[in-house]
């Protein structure tokens, strides 16, 4: 049975969370589960996850895929980086990174941006 680790939705329409989940490769996307890893919640500033590394690493030792978002989770979690470990015989503990919010994208006023070109201006040629 080829097995891949992918996200399986819950949630409702327009409020998405995930499960990081492992399946059956030739089954859909909400297909019954051979394992579950653990929680992910992209709709936090920064989006959280609480994934289960001992039972990730085992299956991804055992050769399960994970799909392009899943690894991502994966390597955010630390996972990736004792897999890599673990092919080369040695043992690293996992350790999650520390995720960053997302600063707000705001534009400044026409206005505002004069007045700092100008007070940029007059600081420069003192």
């Amino acid at each position: 049975m080829p097995a891949k680790i992918r996200l399986k939705k819950v949630g409702r329409k327009g409020q998405p969370s995930y499960r990081v989940v492992v399946l059956d490769g030739r089954k859909p996307r909400d297909a019954k589960v051979v394992a579950d890893l653990g929680p992910y919640d992209p709709k936090t500033n920064p989006p959280t996850f609480e994934i289960d590394g001992d039972a990730a690493l085992k299956w991804l030792l055992d050769g399960a895929k994970p799909t392009r978002a899943a690894r991502n989770i994966l390597s955010n979690a630390g996972v990736l980086l004792a897999w890599d470990a673990a092919k080369r015989g040695e043992t690293v503990a996992i350790e999650a990174k520390e995720l960053k919010a997302d600063e707000p994208k705001v534009k400044p006023a026409p206005e505002v941006a004069e007045e700092v070109a100008k007070v940029a201006d007059v600081t420069d040629s003192s």
